[in-house]
């Protein structure tokens, strides 16, 4: 086990913030106005902190857990292995890019079989100032590892986390945004998923103000396997966002995509945008995409969006669905005909719909905290 109190690029050999800024010489993107179809469901006012191309010192304090052989190390923004990342998405992304100074990697050796997770909790201490990172998790070939990145605390943050899955390899990655109330996050998430490689994703969203997460996959030859899950839940005031995009360019490659979420309390809402995209060469394509939500209370929206593009006809499957619904009154009944009070079948109710994904997290630990924490919200606003 290894603890760093703060951000491991915030050392005497970590490149100045304002310097190396100047490695991205031009922003490729322009800063949204809210119009363009990738931001207009995004509270771009309550965002403007993290829009502004302004360079700063803050960071977050960084706990870690790593197993034997797993190598945690801070690179320059010069560093080679930069340069084969994804790029950005977006300007929120790119701000992050151009001012993080470098980057913090994962280093999964190749072959290596991990039992125990690699965990690192990122916790902020500052709503003010904004918080520019980049996380790079590399996983060697035909290794099998978990790796679970946990944010909480008070922060405006930016960043790319860039996931590298080689060849054979078998990648378990969480993603849980946790923050207070007063907190701001902005992620995408990048993904290359190696030939005859697995992926399997979790994002949670449960605090914030404004969480806005973008996770992009990409395949890096055949036989690649992309599973994204995600579950969210929006209070009043909250807006979560989680916008997918699926590449499939190489023949061969499953995904499937599964997300589920709650609201209650006035003007909570959530987004939800999954797009799917299959070339011309990418023959014998399996995909399916699913969102499903559960409207707890007058006042809250959610928006779900799911996108599909077919280039050729040579595939096995694909398609998507969605459902956006209120509680369910015949499932309370059949609870409550069977003596079961109301509270305990609404909480039920809650359980069920969320217990199959929380159940595919594999961290026993993280998944009873999360549980913990919808109940208690459904508690606080009355529903339970």
């Amino acid at each position: 086990m290894a603890a760093v109190l703060a951000d491991p690029r915030q050392t005497a050999d970590a490149p100045d913030t304002e310097s190396s800024s100047s490695t991205v010489e031009t922003m490729t993107f322009a800063a949204p106005t809210g119009r363009e179809e990738n931001w207009r469901f995004s509270p771009m006012r309550r965002l403007r902190p993290l829009l502004a191309d302004t360079a700063s010192a803050a960071h977050l304090s960084w706990d870690t857990r790593l197993p034997d052989g797993v190598e945690l190390v801070s690179v320059e923004a010069d560093d080679p292995v930069l340069d084969g990342v994804p790029a950005p998405v977006d300007h929120i992304a790119e701000l992050a890019r151009r001012h993080s100074g470098g980057a913090v990697v994962v280093r999964i050796p190749k072959a290596a079989e991990l039992t125990e997770p690699v965990v690192i909790k990122l916790t902020g201490n500052d709503a003010e100032s904004p918080v520019w990172g980049h996380v790079v998790v590399e996983v060697g070939e035909h290794a099998q590892a978990r790796v679970v990145l946990d944010h909480s605390g008070s922060a405006r943050y930016a960043a790319n986390v860039s996931v590298l899955v080689g060849d054979g390899a078998s990648l378990d990655f969480v993603h849980v945004q946790d923050w207070t109330d007063d907190s701001l996050h902005s992620a995408h998430v990048a993904v290359r998923v190696g030939r005859d490689a697995r992926y399997k994703s979790m994002q949670v969203s449960l605090g914030g103000s404004v969480v806005r997460i973008v996770e992009t996959v990409t395949f890096d030859g055949p036989g690649g396997d992309a599973e994204l899950n995600g579950l969210y839940f929006a209070d009043a005031g909250q807006h979560l966002e989680h916008r997918l995009s699926i590449e499939h360019q190489q023949p061969n490659c499953r995904s499937r995509v599964s997300y589920k979420g709650a609201l209650q309390g006035a003007s909570a809402r959530t987004v939800w945008v999954g797009d799917v995209f299959i070339g011309a060469t990418a023959e014998g394509t399996d995909t399916y995409e699913i969102n499903r939500n559960l409207v707890l209370s007058e006042g809250a929206r959610a928006d779900s969006i799911p996108n599909l593009e077919i280039e050729t006809g040579q595939i096995i499957g694909a398609g998507h669905a969605s459902a956006t619904g209120r509680f369910d009154d015949e499932q309370l009944f059949y609870l409550r005909s069977r003596g079961i009070p109301a509270d305990e079948a609404r909480r039920l109710v809650v359980r069920g719909f969320f217990a199959d994904l929380i159940g595919r997290m594999g961290e026993p630990a993280l998944q009873e905290r999360l549980m913990v924490r919808i109940e208690a919200r459904l508690a606080a606003a009355g529903v339970l």
